[in-house]
């Protein structure tokens, strides 16, 4: 055969061998806003906050009635997305789970090498968590199928004996059903775990002991009135709190912190003798700007907390500690839908 003729098809040979090994896409390509409600994800579409592996465990909570993915790291919800489950004779099994094998770039011995990236084993059945297709209602043969962009974050972030979650209506309880910003379920163990209950004019509980090392995350929230504390996924502390209003009238949307290095300037109202408030920073989620900014001294004395909290916390509040505020409901208790609640990588050290 003459060179130029070979040359061509042998183009034409590694084109087609490429196109047959391309690995389709599935799924919006960037997070939506972190103030975007759950129930307004159209199919494909999802929330994720940048985390470290460093912040705590990691859970996931797959509600297969909703058709959505729940991902929490040290108790707090840090991603939300939209999934499709199994059709009907090939239903997902509700249960708790463990990641069993991770592999990237696995395809199905069972359904003609179809590619399913980024998965994650649930069972040696062969349900996994996976990208793949997204149609807006239940259609895999058993997986989980994740857009393809979370599907990789996810994999990334997540370690082998990761908990995972499967839940339903009829057949599991409410809130891993419909999950909110705080984790129900024990990150080691995926069995439900209440949250410490406020009695009436309690002030706040504070038990350390129930987790007594690790990383420390904490969210509040304006609507709840409420500051939770969880370490290393488990929730040792909340109080009630009130929030000055923001003499400019601007919402607290939602937002998340990170403590730095050193500590604020000037007197910080409710500070406990001898005591000193360390810095915070902004730090960046989808749909939120200012990363970076320093918050001042008359910002965070906006915050009232109980003293006998704060005296508690404040030695807790070492560089990387995570604040995430929202002016929505986080608890059970309260009414209206689950609201986002993320957190983020600090500015200074971006993926």
């Amino acid at each position: 055969m003459p060179p130029l003729p070979r040359l061509a098809l042998s183009l034409a040979l590694a084109l087609s061998t490429t196109s047959a090994l391309a690995v389709p896409t599935w799924g919006a390509l960037q997070s939506s806003p972190a103030g975007t409600p759950a129930a307004s994800l159209k199919p494909g579409e999802w929330i994720w906050g940048g985390v470290s592996k460093g912040w705590g465990p990691m859970a996931v909570i797959v509600s297969l009635t909703e058709q959505r993915a729940y991902a929490y790291r040290n108790g707090i919800l840090i991603g939300v997305s939209t999934i499709s489950s199994g059709k009907q004779g090939y239903e997902t099994p509700t249960g708790v789970f463990t990641i069993l094998q991770k592999d990237k770039d696995h395809h199905s011995n069972q359904y003609n090498n179809a590619p399913m990236p980024y998965q994650q084993r649930l069972t040696w059945g062969g349900v996994a968590l996976h990208a793949g297709g997204l149609p807006g209602y239940p259609e895999s043969h058993g997986c989980v199928h994740l857009p393809t962009e979370f599907a990789r974050l996810l994999f990334d972030n997540s370690n082998m004996g990761m908990v995972v979650v499967v839940s339903e209506a009829g057949v599991s309880a409410e809130d891993v059903v419909h999950p909110r910003a705080v984790s129900p379920i024990d990150p080691l163990t995926g069995a439900q775990r209440p949250l410490l209950p406020l009695g009436n004019g309690e002030a706040y509980i504070w038990q350390p002991m129930l987790s007594p090392t690790g990383p420390v995350s904490m969210v509040m929230s304006t609507a709840d009135e409420q500051l939770l504390v969880f370490r290393n996924g488990v929730e040792i502390g909340r109080a009630r709190i009130a929030l000055r209003p923001d003499p400019t009238g601007t919402p607290v949307g939602t937002q998340a912190f990170i403590v730095g290095q050193g500590f604020l300037p000037g007197e910080i109202p409710g500070l406990p003798s001898g005591q000193r408030m360390p810095n915070w920073m902004r730090i960046g989620i989808p749909g939120e700007a200012d990363a970076g900014a320093a918050l001042e001294a008359a910002t965070v004395g906006r915050l009232q907390v109980p003293p006998g909290f704060l005296a508690d916390v404040l030695p807790l509040l070492v560089p990387g500690v995570v604040l995430v505020a929202t002016d929505q409901p986080i608890l059970p208790e309260t009414t209206g839908a689950p609201v986002q609640v993320l957190d983020s990588d600090p500015p200074e050290a971006p993926r």
